[in-house]
């Protein structure tokens, strides 16, 4: 990628880097807390979901969306998610659990959007699930009308702002009462991490190993 690019990144250059190899586990592992474990115990069976990794352009600028869940979910209470959840009977496959979840959770119409590609599954143990990531565009910014019982905020994430190096951070923390090493984005107050960060470090090292 080159600095321009990397500054200011296109929907053409998102198109193009999405045709390339995924980086999969050799990308996610850099913002995997450590320690962290990448597959279910033996005889665990998870569950599968699908996310959505949104983009569009607000004058010219390609962002992301995230969101701030609130704080009385079951799992990952006011942490930054994709917008996604859990596979239900009628989806016809994970992409369409990734939309479905997507129309539910910020409001938003899926019919008009540009569907990329896949990325990496990812095991998340806490609420044992296998997370499948999918990339679309949308022409303009969409609608969005968040389900207030599961969105707290939505972040509207410049793109380049995660391409920049210096967002990335790391910090040791306690968490639930053991030692855990953390890489995160720093996105304003907010702090991106876990399984939301993993699945970013694939998408951006995408776009980072394409040639153009």
């Amino acid at each position: 990628m080159t600095s321009s690019t990397a500054t200011t990144p296109t929907i053409e250059f998102v198109r193009a880097a999405m045709r390339g190899p995924l980086p999969s586990l050799e990308a996610q592992i850099t913002m995997a807390p450590r320690p962290r474990s990448f597959s279910p115990a033996p005889g665990v069976e998870p569950r599968q979901a699908g996310v959505l990794l949104l983009l569009y352009p607000i004058r010219g600028v390609l962002r992301l969306v995230l969101t701030v869940r609130t704080a009385d979910l079951d799992h990952h209470s006011g942490q930054i998610s994709l917008p996604g959840g859990g596979w239900e009977e009628g989806d016809a496959s994970l992409q369409e659990t990734a939309l479905r979840e997507a129309r539910e959770e910020i409001g938003i119409v899926t019919d008009g959007l540009e569907l990329l590609d896949s990325l990496t599954p990812l095991y998340i143990q806490p609420s044992n699930n296998v997370v499948h990531p999918f990339v679309a565009y949308a022409p303009q910014r969409p609608d969005f009308y968040p389900d207030p019982k599961e969105v707290a905020e939505l972040l509207e994430v410049p793109l380049h702002l995660l391409l920049n190096p210096a967002t990335r951070r790391e910090e040791d923390w306690t968490w639930r009462g053991a030692p855990l090493h953390v890489p995160f984005y720093a996105v304003g107050e907010h702090k991106v991490w876990g399984a939301t960060a993993i699945i970013l470090a694939e998408f951006l090292a995408l776009l980072n190993q394409s040639p153009t």
